[in-house]
């Protein structure tokens, strides 16, 4: 007759570990008051009894989910791969599980989306890269979760943010191509009615050329998008009017691809025949051929950070800081000095 096996439990892992049930709870729930000695200890044996937590028993008790709710909008660039590495790696290490919600084109999904997390009674919300013009912050606000914003803002509430001071970085991204030599350089951007993304990286653009007495040129500034495809049109529209540039600066890796893939269907070299530096530096701009040049973000730590803030806020119940981070430009292989 087959024994049934009895599953492990908290008990079992505290007697055969020799520590208290209370030292195992704490730290499988993240908390402090154990030496990193007992803790590996701990979670050995965990991982050798095959020990599972009850986790509506646990919810029930505590009146936590340990369960974080990421909002994304459509996701057509590689710039969410990063954060979401990210996010997880954070939320993992500290003992929280992550649901994450693509709330579609124009964010038209995100009520049903923020219904859904307020059901599942998650204890915190990360929105990443919404416009203000679509993000439903008075929505998110009126959930009552916890909230941090990544690479966005609300304009008109104080929810806390993680990201990269836009302007200033395009103004050095164009002002790099200056230092090279460049003087007709094209941007290549996103939307141009966006506030966060599309808006601040062209008025950066714009003051770089300003301040080193370039002509704005408006035939050399397109829109279609961040995206791949956005970055094949804008090349393709720049191409076809015969508008003279020596160097363009692409407002996403995507878009940089893109263009650089009509270039090469049009049996263009890069950087011999124009030079190209690109905004994020995701994976794509170091397996692009030639590899991009490219301003980089921090994206993979955005995302951390982002969790650090709204775990703080959830057990401390203080609402975080906002955070601007650090960027760089990385120097590769598509800006060539003139």
């Amino acid at each position: 007759m087959d024994t049934i096996m009895k599953k492990p439990t908290i008990k079992d892992v505290a007697k055969k570990a020799n520590v208290s049930v209370a030292t195992v709870s704490r730290i499988l729930n993240g908390l402090e008051g154990y030496s990193e000695e007992t803790k590996l200890k701990v979670t050995d044996v965990v991982e050798k009894m095959g020990y599972r937590r009850n986790a509506i028993a646990m919810n029930l008790k505590t009146k936590t989910t340990r369960t974080i709710g990421v909002l994304l909008p459509k996701v057509e660039t590689t710039f969410y791969v990063e954060i979401l590495n990210g996010i997880e790696d954070m939320a993992h290490k500290n003992n929280y599980s992550v649901f994450i919600c693509t709330t579609g084109s124009s964010s038209h999904l995100m009520p049903y989306y923020l219904n859904v997390l307020s059901e599942r009674q998650v204890d915190g919300i990360i929105a990443c890269s919404f416009s203000p013009k679509d993000m439903y912050d008075k929505d998110i606000v009126d959930t009552k979760i916890p909230c941090i914003l990544v690479s966005t803002f609300s304009p008109r509430f104080p929810l806390p943010y993680i990201k990269v001071d836009d302007f200033q970085a395009s103004y050095a991204a164009t002002r790099y191509l200056i230092e090279n030599g460049h003087t007709k350089i094209a941007i290549l951007g996103g939307d141009k009615e966006d506030p966060i993304a599309g808006i601040p990286r062209l008025e950066g653009y714009m003051k770089a050329l300003k301040e080193h007495d370039i002509p704005i040129n408006e035939n050399l500034i397109k829109h279609n998008g961040f995206s791949f495809d956005g970055g094949k049109k804008s090349m393709e529209s720049l191409l076809s009017e015969n508008i003279k540039f020596t160097a363009i600066f692409a407002s996403c890796d995507d878009i940089a691809v893109g263009a650089m893939f009509i270039a090469h269907k049009r049996g263009m070299k890069v950087p011999k025949d124009f030079s190209i530096i690109c905004y994020d530096n995701t994976k794509v701009a170091e397996m692009a051929y030639p590899p991009l040049t490219a301003l980089a973000q921090p994206s993979y730590e955005m995302g951390q950070k982002s969790v650090e803030m709204l775990i703080k806020t959830i057990t401390t119940n203080k609402k975080s800081e906002s955070i601007i981070m650090p960027f760089e430009i990385i120097e590769r292989e598509t800006v060539r000095k003139l």
